[in-house]
């Protein structure tokens, strides 16, 4: 089973400031970074880990955060040297690193290259200056187009944009200028999404008016229709690409690939070849304790219940618009397809899957009804 694909993310857990809307595991930056002792904890992790590879090629790297693009280039130099001495990497690995436009000045993008990235992710959220602000970002829509240019100058030539929409008080037509913004620095990659509240972060405990869920349907109908008028395909719920250009590391996961996990709070899946069980692990969330392992690196280690694999496997594929080849079931989950035959039979007359006996895909019905297919699944 070793063909099953195997993808590294690893966490740079600080920003220059925390975002109102952000509940990742980001820290704000008070201090000159700890970068050669961060970098020390990050090898040593990996070394922990190796036994989670089981002889396989890493295809993708994803350095998220956070902000990654905080790490110096030396460091990030020396930690890739020391991943290519203890990893195999696929020949064509795709290697990509979060960059906030805000910090710029941080990024040697030329070194960044040297190293190994050959893809980057830029988190512009907004064109709008007025919204940049209250969505507390560190950065203006100017500095998003420098921050680019850089990178293409330096030789980049695949990159990812982030943009959210239906932000506060946002129009519609709004929002399709942004999307017209993103796309004149002619990215490879839009990862286009709304902005929702979650818990534990400062719009939660004091939210902003959101448009209303008519205007926000018509944001999201009109920017589909002129992101693929553009040449970009929705490949995802919130992913759009241009021909050839889906993002490896995602695709990853949402096919329900292996990942392993370094850095503070990192999450990572495995699949055990001799059990049969699948891994969830997490490491230890704060940098000072990761620095420090207290009272180790990783924090907990579960086996996912044979109930639940059903289910989580479906909350990744089903995101696709193509969905999985039905054979990734059984491989992917270690399960026997029989466990899950009626309800997929069952949806299939319902209209909400495909017809299509090879695929695991929702139909244009079901993507609409998601939820509803995925509650088949839930353990009751």
């Amino acid at each position: 089973m070793t063909e099953l694909p195997l993808a590294l993310y690893i966490h740079i857990p600080w920003c220059l400031k925390k975002c109102p809307y952000c509940d990742f595991n980001s820290h704000q930056k008070n201090a000159e970074l700890p970068h050669e002792a961060y970098v020390d904890a990050l090898c040593e992790d990996l070394e922990q880990d190796l036994s989670y590879v089981q002889q396989r090629k890493i295809e993708s790297i994803f350095f998220g955060g956070g902000t990654p693009s905080l790490l110096s280039s030396k460091a990030l130099s020396r930690l890739m040297q020391q991943l290519r001495s203890s990893l195999d990497f696929a020949s064509d690995i795709e290697v990509s690193l979060e960059c906030n436009p805000g910090t710029a000045e941080y990024s040697d993008f030329d070194a960044l290259l040297n190293a190994g990235v050959n893809r980057l992710s830029f988190g512009a959220q907004s064109f709008d200056d007025l919204q940049l602000q209250q969505l507390g970002r560190v950065h203006s829509a100017a500095e998003t187009h420098i921050a680019v240019n850089k990178a293409k100058a330096a030789g980049f030539d695949n990159f990812n944009i982030d943009l959210m929409h239906s932000l506060p008080g946002q129009r519609p037509d709004d929002a399709l200028r942004d999307i017209e913004n993103a796309l004149a620095l002619e990215p490879t990659h839009l990862s286009w999404y709304q902005l929702t509240i979650e818990p534990n972060t400062a719009f939660h405990k004091q939210a902003p008016v959101l448009p209303s869920d008519d205007v926000s349907t018509e944001i999201y109908e009109r920017g589909l229709s002129l992101l693929e008028h553009s040449g970009f395909s929705q490949y995802e719920i919130s992913a759009y690409a241009s021909p050839g250009h889906q993002a490896r590391h995602n695709l990853n996961y949402w096919q329900f690939g292996d990942y392993l996990a370094l850095g503070a709070g990192a999450h990572g899946k495995i699949t055990d070849f001799k059990t049969g069980k699948i891994l969830r692990y997490q490491k230890t969330r704060t940098p000072e304790d990761y620095l420090n392992k207290r009272p180790s690196r990783s924090s907990k280690i579960t086996s996912v219940d044979e109930a639940e694999l059903a289910l989580e496997f479906m909350m990744n594929a089903l995101r696709l618009n193509a969905g999985v080849p039905s054979a990734f079931f059984e491989q992917r989950c270690m399960l026997d397809f029989s466990k899950i035959a009626v309800k997929i039979e069952s949806l299939r007359q319902r209209g909400l899957l495909v017809e299509d006996k090879q695929r695991l895909q929702c139909s244009e019905l079901g993507r609409r009804w998601l939820n509803t297919v995925l509650s088949e699944f839930m353990t009751h």
